[in-house]
């Protein structure tokens, strides 16, 4: 088979891609991490190069010739990555560490869709020492894990496996090196993360993912010696994930849990972490349902014609001033996309002025500036997202045998419900009206979960119990959730 030098300008990489592959592909081979949140499918457009100086598709983009590609900077630098969040405090009680290391270190890894989080932690005071995080490079593979799914049942598993594993290694040691010490004194890493991401990382199938029922292969909580894993660290260290709820109601719900306490408290409680995937849990001390729905990847950029990621050049919020739309754009630049949080703010905006109804119908394209705009198709995508969110919300109280306006609190988790304005969510049906003054950010409580699980071990222990309590509420195969979808489609009056 015939190979075409293939010349990265910007990267100064020169790779030797096979007649036929994509330059996605090539991308990807030559250890770039592109954007593709379609996963290479031709659907998003967002993997924009310019090839011997012309735009193009790097998806759509066969290989016959020798190239010179220049990639596009995109969304994936200056990104806003959550690392922060509320955590109760726990007594520092750790497992036994190996006798032959002085300063023992203690890790904790929340392993989300878009982005990879991990918190280094003394293992003699339980002190925080560093925390790092990048964007997931899985991302090449698709924007949402049914995407990446799929992609590990058709092409293999490996990849996505062995990239985020090396992601994780990567991290590790620049949080180690950064506090002075060697990732050989790392002895413990607990790790959350969806179950679609649980699957992946330890090379477990997904097809029952994608497949009804739905159910994950494993549930219970799982350790390894870290080394099986690819993680170079401390020979007897374990990697430790927190156990499962469900279908893609992952570990990474099991450290909300565990992080905000709320099966101790008598409050009614609703938690919602909102990305590509919504998962929800409702209840508090007499018993907790978890839901899950897919909210598709609108609240990220992807499916939106101008949308991007949180980072430098996005609108990232839209409010009425003098009865005039204004915006603010992060890094305060020119605009260059909008995020997820300004796509809900320029909703509410339009629909207080009579620009869009009830329907989502727009008078005509909404414009910031002559490059960036919103169009009747963004508007129809986030009503796609929002629906699926509200609808699961509804059929959690209906479960739980209450009415939307008695849920006391509504915690919201994530990057997304961090930057979101609650009234925004409300004016648009996203959450519900009631809960507008009861709503409260609680950042990146998975991330905080895994950190309260690998400083006391009897917390660890008490994760495998929350999960096994949590009823499971598969809404994918409930048959009033498809009446509700519809219904929550439109927008409040």
């Amino acid at each position: 088979m015939k190979e075409y030098r293939i010349t990265f300008l910007k990267e100064g990489i020169i790779y030797k891609a096979c007649e036929g592959m994509t330059v996605l592909e090539a991308e990807i081979a030559a250890g770039l991490t592109p954007d593709s949140p379609c996963g290479g499918k031709g659907s998003c457009g967002k993997c924009k190069v310019k090839i011997n100086g012309k735009p193009a598709l790097a998806c759509r983009t066969a290989i016959y010739e020798d190239m010179t590609v220049e990639t596009e900077e995109g969304d994936g630098r200056n990104v806003r990555i959550l690392m922060e969040g509320c955590r109760r405090e726990v007594a520092f009680l750790p497992e036994k560490f190996p006798e032959d290391v002085e300063h023992p270190l203690l890790a904790a890894v929340d392993l989300g869709s878009t982005s990879v989080v991990v918190y280094l932690l003394d293992g003699l005071t339980g002190r925080l020492l560093s925390v790092k995080s990048m964007l997931n490079p899985q991302r090449q593979y698709g924007a949402d894990v049914v995407m990446r799914s799929s992609y590990a049942l058709e092409k293999g598993a490996d990849l996505l496996s062995g990239c985020i594993r090396r992601a994780v290694t990567v991290l590790l040691r620049e949080a180690a090196r950064e506090c002075g010490s060697s990732w050989e004194e790392i002895v413990q890493i607990v790790m959350v993360g969806n179950t679609c991401m649980h699957h992946l990382f330890l090379e477990i199938s997904t097809e029952s993912l994608i497949l009804a029922p739905y159910e994950p292969k494993v549930k219970s909580a799982v350790r390894v010696k870290a080394s099986q894993c690819g993680i170079l660290v401390h020979p007897q260290a374990e990697v430790c994930w927190l156990p499962v709820i469900g279908g893609f109601v992952g570990a990474d719900t099991v450290g909300c849990l565990l992080a905000s306490a709320v099966d101790k408290n008598d409050e009614m409680t609703l938690i919602v972490d909102i990305g590509t995937n919504g998962e929800m849990v409702l209840g508090n001390r007499f018993g907790l349902t978890a839901c899950s729905t897919a909210a598709g990847p609108a609240f990220e950029g992807a499916k939106i014609m101008c949308g991007m990621r949180g980072s430098t050049g996005a609108i990232d919020h839209v409010y009425l001033k003098d009865g005039a739309v204004s915006y603010h754009v992060i890094g305060d630049t020119e605009p260059m996309g909008i995020c997820g949080s300004g796509l809900l703010d320029t909703a509410a905006c339009l629909l207080e002025q009579g620009l869009i109804d009830e329907t989502g119908r727009m008078k005509e394209t909404y414009y910031f500036t002559s490059a960036v705009y919103i169009t009747q198709k963004d508007i129809r995508e986030l009503q796609l997202a929002k629906a699926a969110i509200a609808a699961g919300i509804r059929l959690l109280c209906k479960h739980r045998g209450i009415a939307p306006g008695e849920i006391q609190k509504l915690l919201l988790a994530g990057a997304f419900g961090n930057y979101l304005k609650p009234e925004s969510a409300c004016a648009v049906g996203l959450l519900p009206v009631e809960l507008k003054e009861r709503i409260c950010a609680v950042g990146n409580a998975a991330g905080e979960g895994a950190q309260i699980a690998v400083l006391n071990r009897l917390e660890y222990e008490r994760a495998e119990e929350l999960a096994s309590r949590t009823d499971f509420l598969e809404l994918a195969t409930d048959p009033e959730f498809q009446e509700i979808y519809v219904e929550e489609m439109e927008f409040p009056v």
